[in-house]
């Protein structure tokens, strides 16, 4: 298979790749507008932040999966994608402790004055009166926006801290709700309380239409005077001009990982208000950028690969989530060449269109379970035409 990597990827697991028969087009230094020039033939397409927009899907005539080599997917057109039947798969979780130690590390610079403490020594200035005036964070409350597994491991961190950490009420998996309480995360109402208790709140949520400008006007006029506020999640989540006024009249304190319109390339140049401000400390979008979380990053890539290549796809953000289709029909059948054939041709002349299908094979391989989920209304003639095709056992229809 042909991958075109469009996004640096260590040179070792590259390798790996290769040695694994695949054929590896290197490119790390191609923009985004560039892709749909060399998708020509390109059957999986990675990248970690470059963009992935609607002509690279125009253009494909081979391309069946995109990996996102991290765990957002803002960059990629899943729309577009999904308009092609191409898969988008990504690699969450690979990350969590990286992006928790950056977070830790913004509360730490922004409460002991770090970056301009440090840059008045390297001019040769000692201030230790101004630089001793520091809050400290044991005690202090941290509310955590967006209970995902960085999240989590912001919480574990901060409890260390002895720092009391509080999250908002939600529907979560057991095993999400077993590991707050066994961090011992106080769980609050609404966003008001948890903004209004919190004396650091850190942003953890994915950037969409319903995250965009999250941190709005609204939501910094409840945090403290003083306060700190953590984005390490993406730029678009912060109403950045409604942040500026904030830093200005409630004297709040951001560090800040990620920003609106950032470049799309790993260097350039970036003019920012907000990364100028003098409350702001501010990193080039690194949360995730430790050789730990680059080294487990890639090769679960290569695991989502393999598997793609293999008929089994993982971690796919752009499949139906759940199962659709008017009626479902449960057909058992032996296993036997054109057997399913047969029942499509019915399906064809019937005009119901198959949205989801799974056939599974029984012990011994002699029968075969094959749900079928259609559109369309499936009439006394065709449930009989189905029922006497040689080698079905057995149909049953379900109406939704």
């Amino acid at each position: 298979m042909k991958i075109l990597i469009a996004d640096s990827l260590p040179e070792d697991k590259i390798e790996v790749l290769r040695e694994k028969n695949y054929e590896c087009i290197v490119e790390p230094d191609l923009s985004a507008e560039q892709i749909p020039e060399k998708i020509s033939g390109i059957e999986i397409l990675v990248v970690r932040s470059t963009q992935v927009t609607s002509k690279v899907f125009e253009k494909s005539d081979s391309l069946g999966l995109v990996v996102r080599s991290g765990a957002g997917i803002n960059t990629i057109d899943c729309q577009a994608a999904s308009d092609s039947g191409v898969y988008v798969c990504n690699v969450p979780g690979t990350n969590s402790i990286a992006v928790a130690e950056l977070t830790m590390g913004l509360m730490i610079a922004i409460d002991r004055h770090i970056p301009s403490a440090t840059a008045d020594l390297k001019k040769g200035k000692w201030n230790k009166k101004m630089y001793s005036k520091a809050q400290g964070l044991f005690g202090k409350t941290i509310g955590i926006v967006g209970l995902g597994e960085i999240g989590l491991a912001v919480a574990e961190r901060a409890k260390s801290f002895g720092m009391t950490v509080i999250a908002k009420k939600a529907d979560r998996k057991p095993e999400t709700e077993s590991k707050i309480r066994s961090t011992g995360i106080k769980l609050v109402d609404t966003i008001e309380d948890l903004i209004k208790e919190s004396d650091v709140i850190s942003i953890h949520i994915p950037s969409e239409s319903e995250t965009r400008n999250f941190i709005d006007k609204k939501f910094l006029q409840l945090m403290k005077p003083s306060s700190i506020l953590i984005n390490t999640s993406r730029g678009e989540i912060i109403d950045e001009d409604a942040l500026l006024d904030a830093l200005d009249e409630k004297n709040i304190r951001a560090g800040l990982d990620v920003f609106c319109d950032e470049p799309t390339t790993g260097a350039g140049d970036f003019s920012s208000k907000l990364a100028e401000h003098k409350n702001v400390i501010g990193t080039h979008h690194i949360g995730a950028s430790t050789q730990q979380a680059q080294d487990a990053t890639v090769e679960k890539t290569i695991e989502v690969i393999d598997s793609f290549r293999d008929g089994n796809v993982i971690n796919c953000v752009n499949m139906a989530k759940e199962r659709i289709g008017s009626s479902t029909l449960t057909i058992r059948h032996y296993d036997k060449v054109g057997v399913l054939a047969e029942i499509f041709e019915i399906f064809r002349k019937e005009d119901l269109n198959v949205e989801t299908m799974q056939n599974k094979i029984f012990e011994g391989s002699k029968a075969a379970l094959a749900t079928i989920d259609v559109s369309g209304e499936v009439s006394k003639d065709a449930l009989t035409q189905l029922k006497q095709i040689k080698n079905v056992i057995h149909v049953q229809l379900s109406n939704r």
